[in-house]
């Protein structure tokens, strides 16, 4: 039963992912678009340079304005899809035993709880362990030094 839920998760997250690519694919399909759109009114504004210089420089105000905006969307999407990499936590399960001290790090598992009592202790068969703590493992980033 637990392998099934894990299974269903796993496929939820998959189908999260598959949809925020497909948006992310779209969005930069159009932002290239408007990128060559862009382009396309540069090239326009140097032929009409000879003939009206008013439309050439609107054509030129606007095709840089598309261009720049079109450049740092696509910064912002390249940025944002690295960010979007999530790490699940590992949730861990403290295990002690109440008569000996013995304690035991363990993956959370599913019905666990603190001050539920587990089997019996390996060391003095006639106590029962007991869970003291359930906690999200910390995982320290690396620092950085800036000179």
């Amino acid at each position: 039963m637990m392998k099934v839920n894990q299974l269903a998760k796993h496929q939820n997250h998959n189908q999260s992912s598959t949809a925020t690519q497909k948006i992310s694919t779209y969005l930069t399909l159009i932002v290239l678009i408007v990128m060559a759109l862009a382009v396309a009114a540069l090239l326009l504004a140097i032929t009409a340079y000879a003939t009206d210089v008013v439309a050439a420089g609107v054509l030129a105000i606007i095709g840089l304005i598309a261009l720049v905006l079109s450049g740092f969307m696509l910064y912002q999407f390249r940025r944002q899809t690295v960010q979007l990499k999530i790490e699940i936590p590992k949730v861990m399960t403290t295990i002690e035993c109440t008569k000996c001290g013995g304690k035991t790090i363990r993956e959370f598992q599913r019905g666990d709880y603190v001050y539920k009592e587990l089997e019996p202790c390996q060391k003095c068969p006639e106590t029962k362990q007991m869970i003291t703590a359930i906690y999200k493992e910390v995982k320290e980033k690396e620092k950085t030094y800036e000179v």
